[in-house]
């Protein structure tokens, strides 16, 4: 197999780049826009609206975070699905589908009745749009990141991939600035009552844009190269991920748990301790991750720059090393009420999740060939997140909870580093390679492998 235009990544020159990073971003943004204006409402909204308060305001929380969840649970399916269709026929198509459904799902939850109004129909309508939205977002990321990273060159891929990365951040510095112009303008009686609402329908015009966006790109030419090949395949999607390529599966998938549980503490589960254990102010809570959220977005091209000069591993490393860390400082550095130290514990949190998190995307479509690409980048991905993210802001309010202390959130987190340290130890260097000679060995592992099996003429044999 031969990729018929291996140069046309290069021939696009910065300005299509930039192009194509921005319809990659445009959906990322929004689905990030959704995912954090979900989980800063549930400590700030959802517990109060739509879950009864119970033995304390730690229960209502953990209620919500536990809906929080559900999205989650959603998303290796999601990547499941749009990863099968995504790797057969495109990405282009997928990711606008994605962006559609993730954002009627956000929509919809703002014209939500509450549990006073609709009782348990309430949660139950909750938990479904959850559901989809998560079912998106899962089918999301993997198209996004594919999308810069296959019409990226060899030697600066680790920098244009990382664009969709800091999507993120915009996407969570727009949902904090929302949420900071409502409860600014609004009394808390206002916001409580209707305010939050408005933030959820504003995603339908981010929605409306970065559709449009989409619309202007089209598939790279290693894809359409591929198709054939592709075509000729009895099996594709998760399935022949999992029995084809199980080491750079469960690889990407360890690398993503020390990673995720990092940033949903920072992020997520950080609203709550300083909102319950250390009294902040909501406005002042929602200033800190304003501003941590835009550190967070420089500083992850300059690292996904960096990963082209040092590779994945170094920087990788240096990142999951540092997370296993932040626990133990940055809670007393919450402690102590001060707004430049509390904004401090923030960004580092983040500057360290930027050592893993930019390089992610160029890392996993080194590891996986264009024919099921989609497939393996987005069930790792996915897997990783629900088996880390989904789950630490509730061990972390657990924890809080129990022991009133914030040194077991800070060990648990030490922990999850250390799978993430341990999965680097099995993830085989691959800055620089061309995505074609990843092709190419896929092209002859399927051709020995009919061989091998007594067939009459190697299916796909490389050109």
């Amino acid at each position: 197999m031969r990729v018929r235009d291996s140069g046309a990544r290069i021939a696009l020159g910065s300005a299509g780049l930039r192009r194509i990073v921005a319809a990659s971003m445009a959906g990322t943004v929004v689905e990030w826009y959704e995912f954090l204006l979900y989980g800063t409402a549930a400590t700030l909204v959802f517990n109060k609206v739509f879950f009864a308060a119970g033995t304390g305001e730690l229960d209502a929380i953990l209620a919500a975070f536990l809906t929080y969840a559900v999205g989650f649970a959603a998303r290796p399916l999601g990547g499941i699905v749009f990863g099968h269709f995504g790797d057969r026929h495109g990405r282009k198509g997928l990711l606008q589908l994605s962006m559609i459904l993730a954002g009627t799902a956000t929509f919809l939850m703002g014209c939500l009745p509450t549990f006073a109004q609709a009782g348990y129909w309430a949660i139950t309508l909750l938990v479904i749009l959850r559901f989809i939205q998560g079912f998106a977002v899962g089918g999301e990321w993997g198209g996004a990141v594919l999308l810069a990273a296959e019409h990226s060159p060899s030697r600066s891929r680790g920098f244009w991939a990382s664009w969709p990365q800091a999507a993120m951040p915009m996407g969570n510095l727009l949902a904090a600035a929302a949420l900071l112009v409502l409860t600014s303008a609004l009394p808390d009686s206002a916001f409580l009552s209707w305010g939050w609402r408005v933030a959820f329908w504003l995603s339908a015009v981010v929605v409306l844009l970065g559709y449009q966006v989409r619309t202007r790109v089209t598939d790279a030419p290693i894809f359409v190269a591929t198709q054939d090949f592709r075509d000729r395949q009895a099996t594709s999607g998760a399935i022949e991920v999992l029995t084809r390529y199980p080491r750079a599966l469960f690889t990407a998938m360890g690398l993503r748990v020390g990673e995720t549980v990092l940033y949903y503490t920072v992020v997520t589960f950080s609203i709550t301790y300083l909102k319950v254990h250390v009294g902040a102010d909501t406005r002042a809570i929602l200033w800190w991750l304003l501003a941590a959220h835009a550190v967070h977005f420089m500083a992850i091209p300059l690292v996904g720059r960096l990963t082209d000069h040092y590779g994945r591993r170094p920087l990788y490393l240096i990142g999951a090393l540092a997370a296993g860390t932040w626990g133990f400082f940055a809670f007393p550095m919450m402690d102590s009420k001060q707004n430049g130290v509390v904004l401090a514990a923030v960004v580092i949190g983040l500057v360290f999740h930027a050592l893993m998190y930019a390089g992610q995307p160029a890392l996993m479509a080194e590891m996986f060939p264009t024919r099921m690409r989609y497939s393996g980048v987005s069930l790792a991905y996915q897997v990783g997140l629900m088996a880390g993210g989904s789950l630490a802001p509730i061990i972390a309010v657990r924890l809080l909870d129990t022991y009133r202390s914030s040194v077991p959130i800070a060990v648990y987190e030490a922990v999850m580093a250390g799978v993430t340290v341990v999965a680097l130890l099995f993830y085989r260097e691959t800055f620089g390679i061309d995505l074609t000679e990843v092709d190419r060995a896929d092209a002859e592992s399927v051709a020995a492998l009919a061989l091998s099996r007594g067939a009459d003429e190697p299916t796909g044999a490389a050109a």
